[in-house]
């Protein structure tokens, strides 16, 4: 045999034992089967949600302009037209992830969306994954709000540069069928702390604090979120209350929201949640989840 047909099967065999040690090309994701998705960086797909934990934009109380502001925002968006990144900051337990599960699931209800508005959630761990994931998403015939939950950042961390670049920055841009939305606790999505130590250790102090600021500038809708009033509060737990058929007194309702808000001191949409939860375990009643 000539030496060189000896190279060509040795090359060939090399080349079919490589083949085999490389992972499998990703499926790719059947967008018909949910309309919420998980994205798994680590094998680079897309996990349907069979069903998403939400409850009913109607039973968001105490957050009417914020509301209002997100839902047009989506509405916009899922019609083709121009919509911004939206940050979802401030009070814990005020019903910044609701609001976006919400808004989604009611544009989507309508007949001009036809469940063609997609939810992307991505974690906060996987961030750096987002330019893979915007790939792809970007061809597909449908529209996605990529969403991810109590997104901040810590000292040393540098996978805001990679966020930053998939939002507005890098040569493709965000694809025009992809909107981002994330809920912080921080309006800069950065501990004070961070930047008083950026200050006090770059050479250029203003340059170095200004580079972690602007990621949230890459965001157009700014939606802050404050602690609720008294009267707020007890209009969630009536409103949870008469929703879920839970047949209590209104006056023992409002007594007993009080005392559990009072023992947790904190008065919010996730405070009236839990003591809703309470309230239809001791009426011995179960919670039907909303879509």
């Amino acid at each position: 045999m000539p030496e060189f047909d000896t190279h060509d099967a040795l090359l060939r065999r090399i080349a079919e034992a490589l083949e085999r040690l490389a992972p499998p090309a990703p499926a790719k994701p059947d967008f018909d089967a949910a309309e919420a998705f998980v994205w798994r960086a680590e094998k680079g797909t897309l996990a349907p949600v069979a069903r998403v934990n939400r409850i009913d934009i109607a039973l968001l109380r105490g957050v009417d302009r914020v509301r209002d502001l997100l839902v047009e925002n989506t509405e916009r968006f899922a019609r083709g037209l121009p919509a911004n990144n939206a940050l979802l900051w401030g009070a814990r337990g005020m019903g910044k992830s609701s609001l976006v599960k919400a808004a989604q699931a009611a544009i989507n209800r309508r007949p001009e969306v036809g469940g063609k508005l997609k939810l992307v959630e991505i974690h906060r761990e996987d961030i750096e994954g987002l330019p893979a994931l915007m790939s792809m998403l970007r061809e597909a015939p449908y529209r996605f709000i990529v969403f991810c939950d109590d997104l901040s950042f810590d000292a040393g961390d540098a996978s805001y540069k990679s966020l930053k670049a998939a939002l507005e920055g890098g040569v493709e841009g965000r694809p025009g069928n992809v909107v981002f939305y994330a809920t912080s606790n921080r309006r800069h999505l950065m501990p004070r702390e961070m930047m008083e130590n950026e200050r006090s250790s770059a050479i250029n102090p203003g340059e170095a604090v200004e580079e972690k600021v602007s990621l949230s500038d890459r965001f157009g809708l700014w939606l802050g979120f404050h602690r609720c009033s008294q009267d707020d509060y007890l209009a969630m737990a009536h409103g949870y209350a008469k929703h879920f058929g839970l047949d209590a007194p209104p006056g023992e309702i409002e007594r007993d929201a009080l005392e559990w808000a009072t023992t947790r001191g904190s008065r919010s949409g996730r405070t009236a949640w839990q003591f809703t939860q309470d309230l239809a375990g001791r009426l011995g009643k179960a919670l039907g989840a909303s879509d």
